[in-house]
């Protein structure tokens, strides 16, 4: 069976699966413009660091597919670089969106010095290059699951079959395509070697139970859905074998900003001795970072926990707490970072950075 598509771009048409309305129905939304892709992003609409870098990139071809050639080139990398900064500023805390941008700033910046190219030439040149990112992340997420199926294998050579603990949602839904953390429990699924995949809920949003558990039953995995304070007691009486997450942004030293709960199943994983891994693309590595304390982390609004949907499930009146992520540090990630490239321990990123 294919994997869930949640990104349809096709000749400057761009839809996305409005992921709020999952698991109830699946229905596709236009992406006008780039106005349109931020309060996508915002409301979480879509939502997993690749995914919104890419429906941020592709609302802005679909922009210049419409726009008329500008004057000068200057013109249009002025115009270029003002989306771009918006579209950065919908969710501070991923730095997929943020890597995205300076790249296709840079392009920009090329193209304007190279006086061989006129206008037309390059705006057509900066819609190839957005419009290239929804291939080469289907393409890094396939080659993040298997390195990452074949490490864990490899570390858990004495057994047939996994058990594996996910938390949040790290698959087609959050990518192009397959996925990062998700994208490795498929390729172990494929390779005949996952005995059970367990998903968190992943409160307050419940990605884990909305999201993830609609993939992993759509593709048939086994699988169980776990709420976020059984972790332990899941860990303990499944045995599990491996703890996978995903990454909105990881420093320099291997410090891992993830959604809220994944710090506490770090610590959770090393004291009942399960391998943790954090599985992401190098476009979620953010070596301008030295440790996860730079991480700017984004407080969501109060409503997520005290309603569900329109009503409310908390007493009025009480404060609240709404941190949409936490940092792991990177010593409690025992298994390693599965990237594109391959499986690294956290101290040994920055070699890799240009290779």
């Amino acid at each position: 069976m294919a994997t869930l598509q949640a990104i349809k771009y096709n000749d400057g048409q761009l839809e996305i699966l409005d992921q709020l309305l999952l698991p109830e129905s699946c229905i596709f939304i236009p992406i006008c413009n780039v106005e349109d892709a931020w309060a996508a992003i915002r409301e979480m609409k879509v939502r997993g660091a690749p995914a919104v870098a890419i429906v941020g990139c592709l609302s802005l071809a679909v922009e210049l597919r419409k726009l008329a050639a500008p004057e000068t080139k200057e013109e249009l990398c002025r115009f270029v670089k003002e989306k771009l900064d918006y579209l950065v500023t919908s969710r501070p805390t991923a730095v997929n969106t943020q890597l995205a941008a300076e790249a296709c700033v840079k392009l920009c910046a090329r193209l304007t010095d190279n006086t061989s190219v006129d206008t037309t030439a390059a705006k057509e040149d900066i819609i190839k290059h957005l419009e290239a990112m929804l291939a080469d992340d289907v393409a890094d997420n396939l080659a993040i699951g298997e390195h990452g199926a074949r490490d864990i294998t490899k570390k858990n050579a004495t057994k047939d079959k996994l058990r594996i603990l996910t938390h949040c949602n790290t698959g087609s839904l959050a990518t192009a395509g397959y996925g990062t953390a998700l994208g490795v429990i498929r390729s172990l699924h494929k390779a005949n070697k996952l005995d059970q995949v367990y998903c968190t809920e992943t409160r307050p949003y419940n990605q884990g139970s909305r999201l993830t558990a609609f993939e992993l039953v759509y593709e048939k995995m086994p699988a169980t859905l776990v709420c976020d304070s059984m972790a332990a007691a899941a860990m303990k009486q499944f045995k599990i074998d491996a703890v996978i997450v995903g990454a909105d942004r990881v420093a320099a030293n291997g410090d891992t900003a993830n959604k809220i709960g994944t710090y506490q199943l770090a610590v959770l994983a090393k004291s009942h001795d399960v391998l943790f891994y954090v599985a992401a693309p190098f476009s979620s590595i953010d070596f301008q970072i030295p440790n996860g304390q730079s991480i700017p982390i984004e407080e969501r609004p109060h409503s997520e926990m005290t309603h569900t949907g329109s009503i409310r499930t908390a007493a009025a009146g009480i404060n609240c707490w709404n941190p949409g992520f936490d940092v792991t540090p990177a010593e409690l990630i025992t298994g390693g970072i599965i990237t594109e490239k391959g499986v690294f321990k956290p101290d040994q990123l920055v070699p890799h950075q240009s290779n």
